[in-house]
């Protein structure tokens, strides 16, 4: 057997061995295994404490009154950022804050209304409508609500 042989087996060895562990990194179970120990590490109550209905809690009432908004970004929809709604604040409105131009955060600014992106100047509507751009599609939402003293997104 020559070097390249040799080397060829040998690369083709261990190709094969970590075949099995990229292949389980990759399925869409390792991510949201409610029994792995790194998908629930979020300071949030698990889903089952929210009930059968979709929700998942996303914080506290307090946590939202305080900040004026929550982003939980453990939820297993992805990031979730929740406001009280300007026009009914007995409301909430909850959109994925990943800004649909070039993937920068928005950021929520309650005096003029908007989520801002930081990024490239696109602003949304509360609704996730796009006001300006260069973002052409809006953000995605979230039905959110309250119970208790839990804010509430529906993930399903």
């Amino acid at each position: 057997m020559n070097r390249r042989e040799f080397l060829t087996w040998v690369g083709a060895g261990a190709l094969a061995t970590s075949l099995p562990v990229a292949i389980a990194a990759c399925s869409p179970n390792a991510a949201t295994n409610p029994s792995s120990p790194s998908a629930n590490n979020s300071t949030t109550t698990p889903q089952s404490a929210a009930g059968s209905e979709g929700f998942q809690v996303a914080g506290s009432v307090a946590e939202l009154d305080k900040a004026g908004q929550i982003l939980n970004k453990q939820l297993p929809v992805g990031p979730v950022l929740v406001i009280r709604n300007p026009a009914d604040a007995s409301s909430l409105l909850a959109v994925n804050p990943t800004c649909t131009h070039k993937g920068c955060g928005v950021v929520w600014q309650a005096g003029e209304k908007v989520f801002d992106c930081p990024c490239h100047d696109s602003d949304f509507a509360p609704d996730g409508k796009v006001l300006k751009g260069p973002a052409t599609q809006p953000l995605k939402t979230y039905e959110a609500k309250i119970e208790g003293d839990s804010v509430l997104v529906k993930v399903s």
